[in-house]
């Protein structure tokens, strides 16, 4: 893919939502899978929302995209974890 076809502008931050059912470690084990793509990652980049009935917790993480290859491979780990349920 030409980088000039990209409705995203590189770098920039880009938001992803993770969603998965509540446990203890969901938070922390997602700031380590985003922070081996982007080691620029932090806590403070992530906002938490329990669900209605606290079975599910949803994280938005804004990520520092530097490219759409590293966008996609994120993607990729995120979605093939264990915990993970959805990734937007």
């Amino acid at each position: 893919m030409d980088p000039k076809d990209s409705l995203i502008e590189y770098p920039s931050d880009f938001p992803i939502k993770v969603m998965g059912p509540t446990h203890d470690e969901f938070a922390n084990t997602i700031v380590e899978v985003v922070t081996i793509h982007d080691p620029t990652f932090h806590a403070g980049k992530m906002e938490v929302r329990p669900s209605a009935k606290g079975a599910y917790t949803g994280l938005t993480v804004i990520v520092r995209a530097t490219s759409r290859e590293m966008l996609d491979n994120l993607y990729r780990e995120l979605s093939s974890h264990p915990m993970v349920k959805i990734v937007l």
